[in-house]
């Protein structure tokens, strides 16, 4: 897929907007271009300054949060209709609508994992975090970035934990609406894992505020349709770019399963990303394997049917990253 023929694959040229209305093509441009490299620093520097107003002036947390998740969430649909990766992507009304029962469906699966883990940090976790905030916070970073990073592949490489997570591979686009069409006791799996984590090490409230804050707008980010870069930050950070080739039907391809730090992908050999590498299409590779997005009860339901065919493994390891080549005609192989 190149990004050379912007009409064959939806990318909007500069001077046009998302409906393929032509402005004034050189501010287009120029605002487009803009976009491209500082939508990402702005979204980081928001949350930096979120999670420091909310420390600094103790904000409860449980208001923080998701006023924080519909912030993020307004600001990268706006960005999918200035800088789109590809406009045929854009959910239509019926998705919308689908997606939207997903997303209230989401929400009471975090809320059911965060009730049953303050349910089990009452018995288990340390009274007192050992360690100052600053060095929490990172610590805390990185302990529910791995926690997230490998309960996301068992949800791949696991035949029973994908039945659950396989819902939402069903769509043939990636954006920020369907990033919340997910099996309910998915979500209570993954997220439990990673919150009984933070606890059991003992973390403070703080310190979970603030990385939950960083992983609830990388997680939307990386499933945003947006035509963003951020270069070498690929080999820290997971991007749009990574998580695209994770929903490839290629699963070749089909690694990054980290949805904030893409270092885990490095250390454990599930990188496969290097510079304009596009997934060949998304969605399932066997789609005959669940039930249509729309068919909202069937997808639930789902897990508890026995399956029909012995469902091929999901995700055989990917080949390891590559630095590509330049010829000399500057080609890249």
């Amino acid at each position: 897929m190149s990004h050379s023929d912007p009409d064959s694959e939806g990318i909007v040229p500069d001077g046009f907007l998302s409906e393929g209305i032509p402005v004034a093509g050189s501010l287009a441009g120029r605002v487009r271009a803009v976009l491209r490299v500082a939508a990402y620093p702005l979204l980081l520097a928001a949350t930096v300054a979120v999670a420091g107003a909310a420390l600094s002036l103790e904000w409860d947390p449980a208001r923080v949060s998701p006023l924080f998740l519909v912030g993020v969430l307004l600001y990268l649909t706006l960005l999918e209709r200035l800088i789109p990766h590809q406009r045929d992507w854009h959910p239509s009304t019926a998705e919308w609508r689908w997606y939207g029962v997903y997303f209230l469906l989401t929400m009471v699966g975090s809320a059911l994992a965060q009730l049953l883990v303050a349910t089990a940090v009452g018995v288990v976790a340390p009274a007192d975090p050992a360690l100052p905030l600053g060095a929490e916070i990172p610590a805390a970073l990185l302990s529910g970035s791995l926690a997230g990073y490998l309960a996301h592949r068992l949800g791949h490489t696991n035949r029973w934990l994908w039945r659950l997570h396989g819902v939402h591979h069903v769509p043939q686009k990636v954006n920020v609406a369907n990033n919340g069409v997910n099996h309910v006791a998915d979500i209570v799996v993954a997220q439990g894992a990673v919150q009984l984590t933070l606890a059991l090490v003992g973390f403070s409230q703080e310190s979970v505020l603030a990385a939950g804050l960083f992983t609830a707008a990388q997680g939307y980010f990386v499933h945003a349709n947006i035509d963003v870069r951020i270069g070498r930050l690929n080999h820290v950070l997971a991007s749009p770019e990574q998580h695209r080739l994770h929903h490839s039907t290629d699963l070749a391809e089909a690694g990054h399963y980290g949805s904030d730090l893409s270092l885990w992908d490095h250390l454990f050999g599930s990188f496969t990303w290097y510079p304009g590498r596009e997934p060949a299409a998304v969605g399932l590779h066997d789609p005959t394997t669940f039930p249509a997005t729309g068919e909202i009860l069937a997808s639930l339901l789902h897990p508890l049917h026995r399956a029909k065919r012995r469902r091929p493994r999901a995700d055989p390891p990917p080949p390891p990253y590559r630095r590509p080549r330049r010829t000399q005609g500057g080609a890249t192989t």
